[in-house]
Protein backbone atom coordinates (compact mmCIF):
# COMPACT_ATOMS: atom_id res chain seq x y z
CA UNK A 1 0.00 0.00 0.00
CA UNK A 2 1.08 3.57 -0.64
CA UNK A 3 2.29 5.59 2.30
CA UNK A 4 0.07 8.46 3.40
CA UNK A 5 2.60 10.97 2.05
CA UNK A 6 2.81 9.20 -1.33
CA UNK A 7 -0.97 8.98 -1.53
CA UNK A 8 -1.36 12.67 -0.81
CA UNK A 9 1.29 13.50 -3.43
CA UNK A 10 -0.54 11.40 -6.02
CA UNK A 11 -3.83 13.09 -5.22
CA UNK A 12 -2.22 16.52 -5.49
CA UNK A 13 -0.72 15.69 -8.87
CA UNK A 14 -4.04 14.35 -10.10
CA UNK A 15 -5.82 17.48 -8.94
CA UNK A 16 -3.20 19.77 -10.50
CA UNK A 17 -3.33 18.15 -13.96
CA UNK A 18 -6.84 19.36 -14.88
CA UNK A 19 -6.02 22.80 -13.48
CA UNK A 20 -2.88 22.99 -15.64
CA UNK A 21 -4.85 21.88 -18.69
CA UNK A 22 -7.47 24.50 -17.95
CA UNK A 23 -4.73 27.14 -17.79
CA UNK A 24 -3.24 26.24 -21.17
CA UNK A 25 -3.02 29.12 -23.60
CA UNK A 26 -5.54 28.85 -26.42
CA UNK A 27 -3.58 29.56 -29.61
CA UNK A 28 -4.66 29.68 -33.25
CA UNK A 29 -2.11 29.40 -36.07
CA UNK A 30 -2.61 29.59 -39.82
CA UNK A 31 -0.33 27.08 -41.55
CA UNK A 32 0.79 23.71 -40.27
CA UNK A 33 4.39 24.94 -40.11
CA UNK A 34 3.48 27.88 -37.87
CA UNK A 35 1.23 25.71 -35.69
CA UNK A 36 4.07 23.21 -35.25
CA UNK A 37 6.53 25.96 -34.34
CA UNK A 38 4.21 27.30 -31.62
CA UNK A 39 3.64 23.78 -30.26
CA UNK A 40 7.39 23.18 -30.08
CA UNK A 41 8.03 26.38 -28.16
CA UNK A 42 4.85 26.32 -26.05
CA UNK A 43 4.95 22.65 -25.12
CA UNK A 44 2.37 21.61 -22.52
CA UNK A 45 1.45 25.22 -21.83
CA UNK A 46 -0.41 25.68 -25.13
CA UNK A 47 -3.25 24.19 -27.09
CA UNK A 48 -2.80 25.07 -30.75
CA UNK A 49 -5.50 24.99 -33.42
CA UNK A 50 -4.11 25.04 -36.96
CA UNK A 51 -6.44 26.49 -39.58
CA UNK A 52 -4.84 24.91 -42.67
CA UNK A 53 -4.35 21.17 -42.63
CA UNK A 54 -2.54 18.76 -44.93
CA UNK A 55 -2.81 19.63 -48.60
CA UNK A 56 -4.24 23.12 -48.04
CA UNK A 57 -2.70 25.93 -50.11
CA UNK A 58 -2.21 29.08 -48.00
CA UNK A 59 -1.71 31.43 -50.95
CA UNK A 60 -5.40 31.54 -51.80
CA UNK A 61 -6.87 30.61 -48.41
CA UNK A 62 -9.61 32.85 -47.00
CA UNK A 63 -10.76 32.76 -43.40
CA UNK A 64 -14.03 30.95 -42.78
CA UNK A 65 -16.67 31.94 -40.28
CA UNK A 66 -15.44 29.31 -37.83
CA UNK A 67 -11.86 30.57 -38.30
CA UNK A 68 -12.94 34.09 -37.36
CA UNK A 69 -14.71 32.85 -34.24
CA UNK A 70 -11.65 30.82 -33.21
CA UNK A 71 -9.23 33.71 -33.70
CA UNK A 72 -11.37 36.28 -31.89
CA UNK A 73 -11.61 33.92 -28.89
CA UNK A 74 -7.94 32.86 -28.87
CA UNK A 75 -5.36 34.16 -26.41
CA UNK A 76 -3.17 34.85 -29.44
CA UNK A 77 -3.05 34.19 -33.18
CA UNK A 78 0.14 33.38 -35.06
CA UNK A 79 0.45 33.68 -38.83
CA UNK A 80 3.38 33.42 -41.18
CA UNK A 81 3.42 36.77 -42.96
CA UNK A 82 5.59 37.81 -45.92
CA UNK A 83 2.44 37.79 -48.07
CA UNK A 84 1.99 34.01 -47.75
CA UNK A 85 -1.59 34.31 -46.47
CA UNK A 86 -2.23 37.10 -48.96
CA UNK A 87 -6.03 36.87 -48.79
CA UNK A 88 -6.04 37.24 -44.99
CA UNK A 89 -3.72 40.21 -44.47
CA UNK A 90 -6.50 42.81 -44.11
CA UNK A 91 -8.26 40.61 -41.56
CA UNK A 92 -5.10 40.23 -39.47
CA UNK A 93 -4.50 43.97 -39.55
CA UNK A 94 -7.99 44.51 -38.15
CA UNK A 95 -7.74 41.66 -35.62
CA UNK A 96 -4.42 43.00 -34.38
CA UNK A 97 -6.15 46.12 -33.07
CA UNK A 98 -8.17 43.97 -30.68
CA UNK A 99 -6.24 40.78 -29.97
CA UNK A 100 -2.56 39.64 -29.87
CA UNK A 101 -1.53 38.77 -33.44
CA UNK A 102 2.01 37.80 -34.48
CA UNK A 103 3.55 37.23 -37.92
CA UNK A 104 6.50 34.95 -37.20
CA UNK A 105 8.44 35.42 -40.45
CA UNK A 106 8.08 39.20 -40.49
CA UNK A 107 10.80 39.38 -37.81
CA UNK A 108 13.52 37.96 -40.09
CA UNK A 109 16.19 40.32 -41.39
CA UNK A 110 15.16 41.55 -44.87
CA UNK A 111 18.77 41.26 -46.04
CA UNK A 112 18.46 37.47 -45.82
CA UNK A 113 15.19 37.24 -47.75
CA UNK A 114 14.72 36.52 -51.45
CA UNK A 115 12.75 38.97 -53.58
CA UNK A 116 9.23 38.02 -54.66
CA UNK A 117 9.23 37.60 -58.43
CA UNK A 118 5.58 38.61 -58.84
CA UNK A 119 5.21 41.53 -56.42
CA UNK A 120 7.62 44.47 -56.14
CA UNK A 121 8.69 45.21 -52.59
CA UNK A 122 7.60 41.78 -51.34
CA UNK A 123 9.67 38.76 -50.36
CA UNK A 124 9.52 35.04 -51.09
CA UNK A 125 7.69 33.70 -48.01
CA UNK A 126 8.88 30.07 -48.11
CA UNK A 127 11.56 30.51 -45.43
CA UNK A 128 10.70 27.24 -43.64
CA UNK A 129 12.53 25.39 -46.44
CA UNK A 130 15.84 26.45 -44.86
CA UNK A 131 16.19 24.97 -41.34
CA UNK A 132 18.58 27.71 -40.23
CA UNK A 133 16.15 30.46 -41.21
CA UNK A 134 13.12 28.71 -39.69
CA UNK A 135 14.87 28.34 -36.35
CA UNK A 136 15.36 32.11 -36.37
CA UNK A 137 11.58 32.50 -36.10
CA UNK A 138 11.48 31.08 -32.57
CA UNK A 139 12.27 34.31 -30.63
CA UNK A 140 9.02 36.02 -31.65
CA UNK A 141 7.09 32.98 -30.40
CA UNK A 142 9.00 32.98 -27.10
CA UNK A 143 8.29 36.68 -26.57
CA UNK A 144 4.61 36.40 -27.51
CA UNK A 145 3.95 33.44 -25.22
CA UNK A 146 6.00 34.94 -22.40
CA UNK A 147 3.88 38.10 -22.56
CA UNK A 148 0.87 35.91 -21.80
CA UNK A 149 2.62 33.64 -19.26
CA UNK A 150 5.66 35.49 -17.81
CA UNK A 151 6.10 32.73 -15.23
CA UNK A 152 6.90 30.25 -18.01
CA UNK A 153 9.49 32.29 -19.93
CA UNK A 154 12.33 29.96 -18.90
CA UNK A 155 10.34 26.97 -20.13
CA UNK A 156 9.61 28.61 -23.48
CA UNK A 157 13.27 29.58 -23.88
CA UNK A 158 14.40 26.02 -23.10
CA UNK A 159 11.90 24.59 -25.58
CA UNK A 160 13.07 27.03 -28.25
CA UNK A 161 16.70 26.06 -27.64
CA UNK A 162 15.84 22.37 -27.97
CA UNK A 163 13.99 23.05 -31.23
CA UNK A 164 16.94 25.05 -32.57
CA UNK A 165 19.23 22.12 -31.77
CA UNK A 166 16.96 19.75 -33.72
CA UNK A 167 16.86 22.19 -36.63
CA UNK A 168 20.67 22.32 -36.62
CA UNK A 169 20.88 18.51 -36.71
CA UNK A 170 18.35 18.43 -39.55
CA UNK A 171 20.37 21.01 -41.48
CA UNK A 172 23.52 18.93 -41.08
CA UNK A 173 21.72 15.80 -42.36
CA UNK A 174 20.24 17.74 -45.26
CA UNK A 175 23.58 19.21 -46.28
CA UNK A 176 25.45 15.90 -46.12
CA UNK A 177 22.70 14.08 -48.02
CA UNK A 178 22.14 16.66 -50.76
CA UNK A 179 25.83 17.32 -51.35
CA UNK A 180 26.03 13.68 -52.47
CA UNK A 181 23.85 14.52 -55.49
CA UNK A 182 26.10 14.93 -58.57
CA UNK A 183 26.57 18.66 -59.19
CA UNK A 184 25.14 18.56 -62.72
CA UNK A 185 21.99 16.87 -61.34
CA UNK A 186 21.28 19.44 -58.64
CA UNK A 187 18.17 20.76 -60.32
CA UNK A 188 14.80 20.79 -58.58
CA UNK A 189 11.83 21.27 -60.89
CA UNK A 190 8.45 21.45 -59.13
CA UNK A 191 4.89 22.64 -59.63
CA UNK A 192 5.46 26.10 -58.15
CA UNK A 193 8.47 28.06 -57.00
CA UNK A 194 8.42 27.23 -53.29
CA UNK A 195 12.00 25.97 -52.94
CA UNK A 196 14.08 29.10 -53.44
CA UNK A 197 15.52 29.07 -49.91
CA UNK A 198 16.17 25.34 -50.22
CA UNK A 199 18.12 25.97 -53.42
CA UNK A 200 20.05 28.83 -51.87
CA UNK A 201 20.99 26.72 -48.84
CA UNK A 202 22.04 23.58 -50.69
CA UNK A 203 23.29 24.76 -54.07
CA UNK A 204 20.35 23.59 -56.17
CA UNK A 205 19.02 25.25 -59.29
CA UNK A 206 15.32 25.57 -58.53
CA UNK A 207 12.59 25.96 -61.15
CA UNK A 208 8.83 26.11 -60.72
CA UNK A 209 6.18 25.93 -63.42
CA UNK A 210 4.14 28.53 -61.56
CA UNK A 211 5.67 31.44 -59.70
CA UNK A 212 6.18 31.88 -55.97
CA UNK A 213 2.42 32.17 -55.51
CA UNK A 214 0.15 29.39 -56.70
CA UNK A 215 -2.24 32.16 -57.74
CA UNK A 216 0.00 32.86 -60.74
CA UNK A 217 -0.75 31.05 -63.99
CA UNK A 218 1.60 28.83 -65.97
CA UNK A 219 1.43 29.67 -69.68
CA UNK A 220 2.07 27.30 -72.55
CA UNK A 221 5.30 29.15 -73.34
CA UNK A 222 6.59 28.51 -69.83
CA UNK A 223 5.78 24.80 -70.04
CA UNK A 224 7.41 24.59 -73.47
CA UNK A 225 10.59 26.26 -72.18
CA UNK A 226 10.80 23.84 -69.27
CA UNK A 227 10.28 20.83 -71.55
CA UNK A 228 13.23 22.00 -73.66
CA UNK A 229 15.26 22.49 -70.48
CA UNK A 230 14.43 18.98 -69.24
CA UNK A 231 15.48 17.43 -72.54
CA UNK A 232 18.64 19.50 -72.91
CA UNK A 233 19.84 18.71 -69.38
CA UNK A 234 18.59 15.10 -69.52
CA UNK A 235 17.10 15.44 -66.05
CA UNK A 236 15.83 12.14 -64.63
CA UNK A 237 13.06 13.40 -62.34
CA UNK A 238 10.60 16.19 -61.59
CA UNK A 239 8.52 16.56 -58.45
CA UNK A 240 4.87 17.11 -57.60
CA UNK A 241 3.64 18.89 -54.47
CA UNK A 242 0.97 17.81 -52.00
CA UNK A 243 -0.77 21.21 -52.01
CA UNK A 244 -0.65 21.94 -55.77
CA UNK A 245 -2.30 20.20 -58.73
CA UNK A 246 0.00 17.85 -60.65
CA UNK A 247 -1.58 18.76 -64.01
CA UNK A 248 1.31 20.97 -65.20
CA UNK A 249 3.98 18.50 -64.07
CA UNK A 250 2.31 15.75 -66.08
CA UNK A 251 2.20 18.08 -69.09
CA UNK A 252 5.97 18.47 -68.74
CA UNK A 253 6.51 14.72 -68.65
CA UNK A 254 4.35 14.24 -71.75
CA UNK A 255 6.19 17.02 -73.57
CA UNK A 256 9.59 15.54 -72.76
CA UNK A 257 8.39 12.10 -73.85
CA UNK A 258 7.30 13.54 -77.20
CA UNK A 259 10.91 14.64 -77.67
CA UNK A 260 12.25 11.20 -76.79
CA UNK A 261 13.32 11.90 -73.21
CA UNK A 262 11.77 9.85 -70.44
CA UNK A 263 11.45 11.67 -67.16
CA UNK A 264 9.65 10.38 -64.07
CA UNK A 265 7.96 11.85 -61.06
CA UNK A 266 10.62 11.64 -58.37
CA UNK A 267 8.12 11.90 -55.56
CA UNK A 268 5.61 14.16 -53.87
CA UNK A 269 7.08 17.01 -51.83
CA UNK A 270 5.59 19.03 -49.03
CA UNK A 271 5.76 22.68 -50.02
CA UNK A 272 3.08 24.94 -48.49
CA UNK A 273 1.54 22.30 -46.22
CA UNK A 274 2.85 19.44 -44.10
CA UNK A 275 1.72 15.84 -43.91
CA UNK A 276 -1.34 14.47 -42.07
CA UNK A 277 -1.74 15.47 -38.45
CA UNK A 278 -0.40 12.89 -36.02
CA UNK A 279 2.32 11.63 -38.39
CA UNK A 280 6.04 12.40 -38.41
CA UNK A 281 5.55 14.05 -41.80
CA UNK A 282 2.90 16.18 -40.11
CA UNK A 283 5.66 17.98 -38.20
CA UNK A 284 8.07 20.51 -39.65
CA UNK A 285 11.05 18.26 -38.87
CA UNK A 286 9.36 15.36 -40.67
CA UNK A 287 8.28 17.54 -43.57
CA UNK A 288 11.84 18.67 -44.33
CA UNK A 289 13.30 15.21 -43.65
CA UNK A 290 10.82 13.77 -46.17
CA UNK A 291 11.63 16.38 -48.81
CA UNK A 292 15.40 16.03 -48.49
CA UNK A 293 15.29 12.25 -48.49
CA UNK A 294 12.85 12.08 -51.41
CA UNK A 295 14.85 14.52 -53.55
CA UNK A 296 18.18 12.83 -52.82
CA UNK A 297 16.92 9.33 -53.57
CA UNK A 298 15.22 10.43 -56.80
CA UNK A 299 18.50 11.98 -57.95
CA UNK A 300 20.59 8.89 -57.28
CA UNK A 301 21.72 9.16 -53.66
CA UNK A 302 21.45 6.08 -51.45
CA UNK A 303 19.80 8.00 -48.62
CA UNK A 304 17.96 5.99 -45.93
CA UNK A 305 14.36 5.35 -46.96
CA UNK A 306 13.15 6.16 -43.45
CA UNK A 307 15.10 9.41 -43.29
CA UNK A 308 17.31 11.02 -40.66
CA UNK A 309 15.59 9.56 -37.60
CA UNK A 310 14.15 6.41 -39.17
CA UNK A 311 10.62 7.78 -38.81
CA UNK A 312 9.53 8.40 -42.40
CA UNK A 313 6.78 6.24 -43.80
CA UNK A 314 8.93 5.84 -46.91
CA UNK A 315 10.26 8.14 -49.63
CA UNK A 316 9.60 7.68 -53.33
Amino acid sequence: MLSRRAALASLAAFAAAPAFAANRLNIVATTGMVADLVRQVGGDAVTVQGLMGAGVDPHGYRQTRSDIVAMTRADATFWHGLFLEAQMEAFFEDLGRKRPVHAVAETLEPSGLLAHEDYAGRFDPHVWMDPTMWAQCTPVVVEALSALRPDLRATFEANAAAFAAEAKALEAYSRATLMAVPEDQRVLLTAHDAFGYFGQAYGFEVMGIQGISTESEAGLNRIGQLVDFLVARQLPAVFVETSVSDRNIRALIEGASAQGHMVRIGGSLFSDAMGPEGTYEGTWLGMIDHNVTTIARALGVDAPVAGRLGKLAGSA
